[in-house]
């Protein structure tokens, strides 16, 4: 008697991918992982100062690291640190959100204050 035996495919995950992102804007796609590769975010600083994200297919041997990112490659020049955390399910790297409208509404006031306080009093003098 012959048995049938099913087999099951190790499954590949759907994750999030962003090349390289600033703070909080990450330009997103969704990528199909290969065999053995789990989805992770990045975050690292640049200069000190600027926050970059990464989003994307990694091999499980490679998570929950920092990396020195160098350029020219290969160089001793550190251009920034990246910290990849990983996790397994699908698209459980999420996609980041957008600044909050009042985030950004809070931002213009503030300029536009900083506008009348500033340049206005001149241009009434000019007038």
């Amino acid at each position: 008697m012959n048995e049938l035996s099913i087999q099951t495919l190790p499954k590949v995950l759907q994750c999030y991918e962003c090349a390289l992102g600033l703070w909080n804007i990450c330009i997103t796609s969704t990528i199909t992982c290969q065999t053995g590769q789990q989805c992770y975010s990045g975050v690292g600083k640049a200069a000190g100062f600027f926050q970059l994200s990464m989003k994307g297919c990694l091999q499980a041997i490679d998570c929950n690291q920092t990396s020195d990112v160098t350029f020219p490659a290969g160089s001793n020049s550190t251009i920034y640190k990246m910290t990849k955390t990983c996790c397994s399910t699908d698209l459980c790297n999420t996609a980041p959100s957008l600044p909050h409208l009042h985030t950004l509404s809070l931002l213009l006031f503030s300029l536009m204050s900083v506008f009348i306080a500033k340049v206005m009093p001149f241009l009434h003098i000019a007038m």
